[in-house]
């Protein structure tokens, strides 16, 4: 092959992205340099924080410029190493974005055993979406045992490994989610024991009291807006709150106004805390050791959603936008 086909940023979106905020383009094929490789994409990952990286605005990270690559975590093959760390056919992750083909400082990728656990799970649950549930979950909340956690976005492919993190750590798990399925999903297959939809529930207070009868300890964040209004009044003295995501917030064109929820956090005397994931990288190998252990002993569970072809990436994104996902968003490049 001699094109490297890849997603650009076309244009800076207004509200959710559309398919025209991107453009496929042919580049050359790489050619890997000195202690680089040359990666095949299998799969790709589609991601929520994707969506602040194309505002154009700096926050934890620089933002995609117009025509730049698409940012976001792979799973490839070697098919060429100048690297004594690589052989052709090993399989690695990394962040060489949404390309075919990448061509990647070794010292920047993270091997992968295919028959420890599928590939996959390098993008998932083994890697930073299993990443951002464990340490964004056990370092902030400091969950104890009996305690309620309640979990938005709970069928997420982050939300979902929180909740069973919580169980496993001896805790009541409440997840909130979009459909009747995805209730269904977490509270027949993963433990939770209970969980709401929030698309046919007019009453988030009265039905997370109901859910929660002796408060909340606990609570991971992944959606903001009106349902995390619901929370802050029934937290517990001494509650945590660990904010991982806003994604109810990312595609509007203008901030809505909330209440004003300090009052609580001072009488309750609550620690709210947010986090970017890169802050524990330094120990990621002890946390993919307990994810994986959790894994073999059956305790934990995962669901991929996996589009097929490469050149539906950006339909892929825009659906995990929209909450088409029960667990992770994956796009399938190639077997």
């Amino acid at each position: 092959m001699s094109a490297n086909r890849q997603f650009k940023l076309a244009a800076r979106p207004v509200g959710m992205p559309k398919e025209s905020d991107f453009s496929l383009v042919e580049a050359p094929m790489p050619v890997p340099g000195d202690g680089q490789v040359l990666v095949q994409t299998a799969y790709l990952s589609v991601d929520p924080y994707m969506r602040g990286r194309i505002t154009g605005v700096k926050t934890y990270a620089d933002p995609v410029n117009i025509g730049d690559v698409m940012v976001g975590g792979a799973v490839g093959r070697v098919v060429e190493s100048k690297s004594p760390n690589f052989a052709v056919g090993d399989f690695a992750s990394g962040q060489w974005g949404w390309r075919e083909h990448a061509a990647v400082d070794a010292r920047a990728l993270w091997k992968l055993d295919p028959k420890a656990a599928p590939v996959s799970t390098a993008l998932g649950v083994l890697g930073l979406t299993g990443m951002t549930a464990y340490f964004g979950f056990l370092e902030i909340c400091k969950p104890q045992p009996g305690e309620t956690v309640v979990v938005s976005g709970a069928a997420g492919a982050v939300g979902s490994l929180v909740g069973q993190i919580a169980k496993i750590k001896g805790c009541r798990a409440i997840g909130i989610a979009g459909t009747d399925d995805k209730v269904e999903w977490l509270t027949k297959e993963l433990g939770f024991d209970g969980a709401f939809n929030y698309k046919t529930t007019s009453d988030y207070p009265a039905k997370l009291k109901e859910l929660c009868p002796q408060g909340i300890d606990c609570y991971f964040d992944n959606v903001g807006g009106a349902i995390t209004d619901a929370v802050f009044p029934l937290m517990n003295v001494f509650g945590r709150l660990s904010i991982c995501g806003q994604i109810s917030q990312y595609n509007l064109e203008k901030p809505e106004l909330g209440p004003r929820l300090l009052a609580f956090v001072l009488v309750k005397q609550l620690k709210v805390e947010g986090f970017i994931v890169s802050r524990f990288q330094s120990r990621w190998a002890e946390g993919i050791a307990q994810m994986g252990q959790w894994l073999r002993e059956g305790k934990l569970k995962y669901r991929e959603d996996i589009v097929e072809g490469f050149e539906n990436t950006v339909k892929a994104f825009i659906g995990m936008l929209q909450g088409d996902n029960t667990g992770k968003m994956l796009v399938k490049a190639r077997d």
